[in-house]
């Protein structure tokens, strides 16, 4: 799709047009939940089985992880598109929602496990600690991603979600490990690697708030 055609389509109406900002967050939420609630339905009502839902969630917790990393990069390759800026006001929900499904995918294995000792054998496992570390981390963002606690933390804020960058490799060397076939982990491990040259190379482009 032409840049043009995305502006168009990621356009985000000012508040003194029909669609306010309060609106359009809301309309995103929609979008972002709306899966998830059709994939938990679908588990719940025993359409779909344990396996399925793992995988669906993991799936979308991690794509979103990557369009969350890919912000910034898009913005400084494209800073004066409409879409790009749509991108960077709706960072933290992305993130938040990664994390709803990251959170929905370890309820159900917890839940499947349900003795903690069963749990702590798991976690032993490279493939799971790896999980657990990065679940551990992205709690804590998911959890200071709102205003109140940039206003609270001020630069420490900042500081604390760049370990992003430590979970985001730690999410998915647990794919890779947990999966019979990593061969999609791998992919998704080399988006990852594209996304951060891709930061790093534009760095010293132009400014973009460093946020994750």
């Amino acid at each position: 799709m032409p840049l043009k055609g995305l502006d168009r389509l990621f356009c985000v109406p000012r508040p003194s047009r029909r669609l306010s900002e309060t609106k359009m967050r809301k309309i995103v939420w929609l979008v972002l939940t709306l899966p998830w609630a059709v994939m938990t339905l679908r588990y719940l009502s025993g359409a779909a089985v344990y396996g399925e839902f793992l995988h669906q969630t993991g799936d979308a917790g991690a794509w979103l992880l990557l369009l969350t990393l890919a912000v910034t990069p898009l913005r400084r390759i494209f800073p004066k598109t409409k879409w790009t800026a749509f991108l960077v006001r709706n960072r933290r929900s992305l993130g938040v929602a990664s994390f709803g499904y990251a959170f929905a995918h370890t309820v159900a294995y917890l839940v499947r496990k349900q003795e903690l000792q069963y749990i702590l054998a798991d976690a032993a496992q490279a493939g799971m600690w790896t999980g657990w570390f990065a679940f551990a981390i992205f709690a804590a963002l998911a959890a200071t991603s709102n205003d109140g606690a940039v206003r609270l933390l001020g630069r420490k804020w900042t500081t604390l979600h760049k370990f992003v960058y430590l979970a985001a490799p730690l999410t998915f060397a647990h794919w890779a490990l947990t999966v019979f076939d990593p061969a999609t982990a791998y992919l998704h491990i080399g988006l990852l690697a594209v996304i951060l040259i891709a930061r790093a190379a534009t760095a010293r482009r132009t400014h973009v708030p460093s946020r994750p």
